[in-house]
C-alpha cells in the first residue's frame, strides 16, 4: 500500500496516495484544473498543455496531468501568468474550430466552449484556418467530424486501450486527423459501435448520429440507471425530452476512460416505440389475436390459472427486476404451484450464482478467464472484455483457459487450451509449489494434476499476484473458487444482467424445471419476457407477458402488454454483487406495465392480494451468505446453452425492433474479413 503525501493547492491542504498526480489531487480537494486531453485512469499525453499548474521552487510551470506529486509540494492553479497560457492554448485551438456554437449539438458541454467562457475567448487573434475535411455520416450510429476535432487523442487512446483499435492519427501538427484504417467509413473498419469514443469526445467532432435537433443539452433531463440486455448490467445515463429518451451514453465518473457501454445498450433504446411493440392486452379471438382490456384479460388469466392450480407453470428471463422476480413468486403462491423457473437455469444454478463473491477488477494485477470467450466484435459480455484489456494494458497479467482459442487470447500473457477445471487444477498446483500457502485439504486435491509448461508459469503468476481475480462461467464456478480460497476472488458470470439478482430472491426452480415446461409438461404456461421459446408448447393454455409482439406471443391465448426496464422502477444485483437502482425514466407505452404491478393486479383478480415489494425486502432476501468450501475440480454438467445464444435470444425484439438490426448486417458483410 502506497504512503501517503500531504501538499498544498491553492491554499488548501491535501493528502493523497504516493504517485497521484496532481490533477487527480487538485480534483480530490474540490478544485478543477482545466483540461482538454486528460482521462482518469489512463496514462497521460500531455497534449493540449491546458492543465499547465506552477509549482513553489519550480523552474517554470508543469503538466498536471503527469507531473506527480510530491510532499510538501505547494501547487498554484490560477495564477494570472497560468491564466494566460492556457488563453493561448484556447485562443489557438479556436482559429482551426468552427464557431457554430449557437446550432452545435455539444454547445453546454462542450469543453473548448466552457474554457473559452472561462478565459473570455470571443474570437480568435490568429488567423482561421479551415481544412476542409469532409464528415463521416454513412452509418446510423456515430457522427465524425474532423472539422472538429482538436487533436486531444482521447478517442484514440480509449479505442485502443479497450482492444478495438479502429481510430489512429494521420499526419503531424496542426494538420493532422483521425481516421480508420484506409481512412475508411467507419461501418467498414471493424468498429463495434460501443460509443466509447463519443463519451471520451470533448467536443462535436464524435456525436451520435441522430442527434441532431433532438434538444440541447441543458434541456434533458439526465438519470443513472443500468443496462439490462446482457450479463454486464453496465452503468447508463438516460438522457430525456418530452416524455421520450433521446440518447443514452456510459454512466461511469465524467472525464474517466472506464466508461464503456456496448452499442445494443446505447442505441437500442428505439425499439421502445418500434412496429412490434405491445401497447394493450390481447386475446385469442378466431384464432387471431385481438386488443382487449385490462379487466378481461386478466379475468381469462385468473380463470385459466385457478383451473390448471398446481399444473400451471411460470417461466421467465433472469433479465427481469428484482422487485419483479419477488412478486412473481407471490403470485404462484397464490396459484397454489410451486412450478416457476427462469432462462438463468439453461447456463447456471441458484448456488453457484449465490455464492460467487465479490471482487474489483479495477485493482487486480492478475485476471484469470476461466471457460469465458467475452467479445465486442460479437457482444457477448462485451462490457468484460473491453474492461480485462484495458486493465491489460495497464500492466495486469491475463491468463485465458478455454477449450478453444477464443479472441480475448490475443491480450492475455498466458493461455492454456484445453479442459478447464483440469488446468484450473493444474494451475493451483503450479501455485503451491512456487511457496502459494493452502491448507492440505486444498493441497491434496491437487496433487494428481498434471502441471504444463504453460500451467506452470501462470501457476508462478497467482502465486505472486497481490490481488488475482478469477472469472468464471457459471459451470466452471466451483473449480474457479477452490482457486480463491488460497488467495482472491472467483466471480460467476451469468448471461443475463439480473441472474444473480432473480437466485437471491428465490426465482428458481421449485417444481417443475424450465426445459420441462417449455416443452409442454403442464396444462397452463405463463411466459414472462423474451424467453427463447418460438413454438407453442402443447399446452391447453399459454400466457405471453412481454414488451413486444414475438413469434411465441402471436402464439397465445393471452398476450399482457409489459414495460421496458426503461419503463419502470426498481433493482437489479449485478453479477459482482453491486445493488443497482433502476428508475423510471419515461412513461410506458400505452397501456404497458411493469411486470410485478400486472402480477399485483392478476393476484387481485384471483382474489389474492400481493404487496408492492419494498427496496428493504429486496435487501433482506440478498442478504445471503456466500459459502466458501472445497468443491469438486470439475465443470458442472447439464447445461447446453451458450452466453451468446441467451443474450441474442432473449434481446431478439430489441435488436430486431431498432437500428441495431443494422449491426448485424454489418457483420454479417464483414464476417472472416
Amino acid at each position: 500500500m502506497s504512503d501517503n503525501v500531504k501538499l498544498t493547492i491553492d491554499g488548501k491542504e491535501v493528502q493523497v496516495s504516493e504517485g497521484t498526480y496532481i490533477i487527480d489531487a487538485a480534483e480530490a480537494a474540490g478544485i478543477h484544473i482545466p483540461n482538454l486531453c486528460y482521462l482518469k485512469g489512463m496514462k497521460a499525453v500531455g497534449a493540449c498543455r491546458l492543465c499547465l499548474v506552477e509549482v513553489e521552487g519550480g523552474k517554470g510551470p508543469v503538466i498536471a496531468c503527469n507531473a506527480k506529486v510530491k510532499d510538501g509540494m505547494v501547487v498554484s492553479t490560477n495564477t494570472e501568468r497560468i491564466q494566460e497560457a492556457r488563453r493561448f492554448v484556447i485562443d489557438l485551438i479556436v482559429s482551426m474550430h468552427p464557431l457554430d456554437c449557437m446550432t452545435c449539438t455539444k454547445a453546454g458541454v462542450c469543453a473548448l466552449q466552457k474554457y473559452a467562457y472561462d478565459l473570455e475567448v470571443a474570437e480568435s487573434s490568429f488567423t482561421r484556418k479551415q481544412f476542409g475535411y469532409e464528415p463521416d455520416t454513412a452509418n446510423s450510429f456515430i457522427k465524425r467530424d474532423p472539422e472538429y476535432c482538436i487533436l486531444c487523442s482521447k478517442c484514440v487512446r480509449v479505442c485502443k486501450e479497450q482492444g478495438t483499435n479502429v481510430l489512429e492519427f494521420m499526419g503531424r501538427g496542426v494538420g493532422a486527423k483521425v481516421i480508420t484504417a484506409d481512412d475508411k467509413p467507419l461501418q467498414e473498419s471493424g468498429c463495434t459501435f460501443c460509443g466509447s469514443c463519443v463519451d471520451a469526445c470533448p467536443v462535436n467532432a464524435l456525436l451520435d448520429a441522430d442527434r441532431w435537433r433532438k434538444g440541447r443539452e441543458w434541456e434533458y433531463e439526465n438519470v443513472k440507471s443500468a443496462c439490462l440486455l446482457c450479463g454486464n448490467g453496465c452503468d447508463i445515463t438516460v438522457g430525456t425530452k418530452d416524455g421520450k429518451i433521446q440518447k443514452i451514453s456510459a454512466g461511469q465518473a465524467e472525464g474517466s476512460a472506464e466508461k464503456y457501454i456496448c452499442a445494443y445498450g446505447r442505441f437500442g433504446f428505439d425499439c421502445i416505440e418500434a412496429e412490434t411493440r405491445l401497447t394493450a392486452p390481447m386475446k385469442k379471438v378466431s384464432g387471431k389475436l385481438k386488443e382487449t382490456t385490462w379487466a378481461d384479460a386478466l379475468g381469462i388469466v385468473a380463470e385459466n390459472l385457478k383451473k390448471a392450480g398446481k399444473d400451471a407453470g411460470f417461466i421467465s428471463v433472469a433479465g427481469i427486476q428484482n422487485e419483479d422476480a419477488l412478486a412473481l413468486k407471490a403470485l404462484a403462491k397464490i396459484v397454489k404451484t410451486k412450478n416457476y423457473d427462469t432462462t438463468m437455469s439453461l447456463y447456471a444454478d441458484a448456488e453457484t450464482l449465490v455464492n460467487s463473491q465479490a471482487a474489483d477488477i479495477d485493482s487486480a494485477d492478475l485476471i484469470i478467464l476461466a471457460g469465458l470467450a467475452p467479445s465486442q466484435w460479437e457482444r457477448v459480455l462485451p462490457q468484460l472484455d473491453a474492461t480485462v484489456r484495458r486493465r491489460a494494458a495497464r500492466g495486469a497479467k491475463l491468463v485465458v483457459i478455454n477449450s478453444s482459442e477464443a479472441r480475448i487470447s490475443e491480450a492475455a500473457t498466458i493461455n492454456l487450451i484445453g479442459d478447464e477445471a483440469a488446468s484450473l487444477k493444474a494451475v493451483l498446483k503450479a501455485a503451491i509449489g512456487k511457496g502459494l500457502k493452502a491448507d492440505k485439504k486444498l493441497a491434496d486435491a491437487v496433487k494428481d494434476a498434471t502441471v504444463t509448461e504453460e500451467a506452470e508459469q501462470a501457476g508462478e503468476m497467482f502465486a505472486g499476484a497481490a490481488s488475482p481475480v478469477i472469472f468464471a462461467s457459471p459451470s466452471l464456478f466451483d473449480a474457479a473458487a477452490n482457486l480463491s480460497l488460497a488467495k482472491g476472488s472467483a466471480v460467476a458470470v451469468p448471461a443475463e444482467s439480473n441472474a444473480k439478482g432473480v437466485a437471491l430472491m428465490g426465482l428458481t426452480t421449485g417444481g417443475t424445471t424450465y426445459k420441462e415446461m417449455a416443452s409442454g409438461a403442464l396444462k397452463a404456461l405463463y411466459a414472462v419476457g423474451e424467453v427463447p421459446l418460438s413454438k407453442r408448447p402443447k399446452v391447453d393454455f399459454l400466457v405471453v407477458q412481454n414488451s413486444h409482439l414475438t413469434e411465441l406471443a402471436g402464439q397465445a391465448d393471452v398476450v399482457l402488454p409489459s414495460a421496458t426496464f426503461l419503463e419502470s422502477a426498481g433493482t437489479m444485483i449485478d453479477y459482482l454483487g453491486r445493488l443497482k437502482y433502476l428508475p423510471k425514466a419515461i412513461e410506458p407505452q400505452g397501456e404497458a406495465k411493469a411486470h410485478k404491478d400486472i402480477f399485483i393486479q392478476l393476484a387481485k383478480a384471483m382474489g389474492g392480494t400481493i404487496k408492492k415489494p419494498t427496496e428493504a425486502e429486496v435487501k433482506k432476501a440478498a442478504k445471503v451468505k456466500a459459502k466458501t468450501s472445497l468443491k469438486p475440480f470439475e465443470a458442472k454438467k447439464g447445461f447446453d446453452v451458450s452466453p451468446g445464444e441467451i443474450i441474442e435470444s432473449v434481446n431478439a425484439s430489441v435488436i430486431s425492433g431498432s437500428r441495431l438490426i443494422m449491426l448485424k448486417e454489418m457483420a454479417a458483410a464483414t464476417a472472416g474479413k
